[in-house]
């Protein structure tokens, strides 16, 4: 029951953060998650040999990924 509860007022706290979005909005805040979650995935699984021929380093990941980089 805990569990339950600690669980729902996670779950609460997060879509009160969603408050005002448009379904729009939020589909493309979804799609741009996943689009970075992809990317640092990939680029995870690359050596540093590889990440050296791509002239990244390995905590550049994430700055890529965000498109920051």
């Amino acid at each position: 029951m805990t569990f339950y509860a600690q669980s729902r007022l996670h779950t609460e706290q997060v879509l009160a953060g969603f408050q005002g979005l448009s379904l729009g909005a939020l589909i493309a805040t979804l799609k741009t998650w996943n689009d970075e979650r992809i990317t640092r995935r990939n680029l995870h699984r690359l050596s540093d040999r590889e990440l050296d021929d791509i002239g990244l380093r390995r905590d550049e990941i994430d700055l890529v990924a965000k498109g920051l980089r």
